[in-house]
């Protein structure tokens, strides 16, 4: 499924490789996990798993994985690692704890599976201590820069068009309109996607401002031309609690009643699909490829079928931009 670099330099093979994820977890993590494991064990390399993401590295608690330690793990959501968000790894102090840590253990490089401050925390952790570190791009939201496909993104997209199926038999029973809010504070990438798959009428994303007046009036013309009975529109929920509620309250001041489901964490959880444990297991793999090849302070990710890198520096730095030739050709499907 994708092309994958050779390595003929492997003079840095690791003395032994820790793991963790971090943040929000999103389903295929557990493949990755699986793909470091047992491609680090195939070259002798020891493994070591930590509980609890930066939470658990910062107190030492890790555990030696083997083989059968990712035995049956693939299908499962969620991590078996367990997550976390530590605001407490902000600090340079306990980043040096954490490194220290690993040394402890003969550890010199770790793997961190997560979003945006997961990588952060590791080219920190990186730059301050002897420690070398690649990052997985490990959310639902999609919006990591320097991939183009982030482990969770495909299964938390179908979830959210499972339970849209489902909505729209009761939309279509009482010809009602419903605004389904998907996962989504700073980027539109799930919206969008759920949005066209499902045929919603609009999407609403934190990329373009939201225009009620415009909404309101592209329903009403919809309706009297009999292609707006009834119907869904998918609401990214934006950066601040809330939006969908009050958007359904612009809208019923203009003449619409909508009705409003929130999605939330269900996205979240879940069997994860083929594409993303497939897209997992080749990333996690590839961590050790790029660790015994030398590389260090890098994002693994995929654009146009091959797995790159990316340096960190640049994956937190940069933002990634929605294809807004893809929104705007929502936009006509939606007309």
């Amino acid at each position: 499924m994708y092309e994958i670099p050779g390595f003929t330099d492997e003079h840095h093979i690791p003395s032994a490789i820790a793991v963790l994820t971090s943040g929000g977890d999103s389903p295929g993590m557990n493949p990755a996990i699986r793909g470091v494991v047992r491609a680090a064990l195939h070259r002798g390399i020891k493994v070591f798993g930590i509980n609890k993401g930066y939470s658990g590295l910062i107190i030492g608690d890790l555990e030696e994985m083997n083989s059968a330690s990712v035995t049956n793990i693939v299908q499962r959501g969620g991590t078996i690692l367990k997550s976390d968000r530590c605001e407490a790894f902000k600090d340079p102090a306990v980043r040096h704890q954490a490194a220290e840590v690993l040394k402890e253990k003969g550890i010199d490089t770790l793997v961190v599976i997560g979003g945006d401050g997961s990588l952060t925390g590791a080219h920190y952790l990186t730059l301050e201590n002897d420690i070398r570190v690649i990052g997985l791009p490990g959310t639902i939201d999609n919006d990591i820069y320097g991939t183009d496909d982030t482990i969770g993104f495909d299964t938390a997209v179908n979830t959210a068009l499972e339970a849209i199926d489902k909505i729209r038999d009761t939309a279509l029973s009482h010809e009602s309109l419903f605004l389904v809010e998907v996962m989504g504070r700073n980027s539109g990438f799930i919206a969008t996607h759920v949005g066209i798959a499902c045929g919603a009428e609009m999407i609403v994303i934190p990329e373009y401002e939201v225009k009620v007046d415009a909404i309101s009036s592209q329903l009403a013309s919809n309706r009297e031309q009999g292609k707006g009975s009834s119907g869904i529109i998918v609401v990214a929920e934006g950066p601040k609690p809330g939006l969908t509620y009050d958007l359904a309250k612009q809208l019923k001041n203009h003449g619409q009643q909508p009705k409003v489901c929130i999605l939330g964490h269900i996205q979240r959880g879940g069997i994860p699909s083929g594409h993303d444990r497939i897209l997992a297991s080749c990333l996690g793999a590839s961590a050790v490829d790029y660790l015994c090849a030398g590389y260090n302070d890098i994002m693994i990710g995929v654009r146009r079928g091959k797995i790159v890198d990316t340096p960190l520096a640049q994956v937190i730095e940069k933002s990634k931009e929605l294809d807004e030739a893809l929104f705007q050709r929502a936009l006509l499907l939606h007309k």
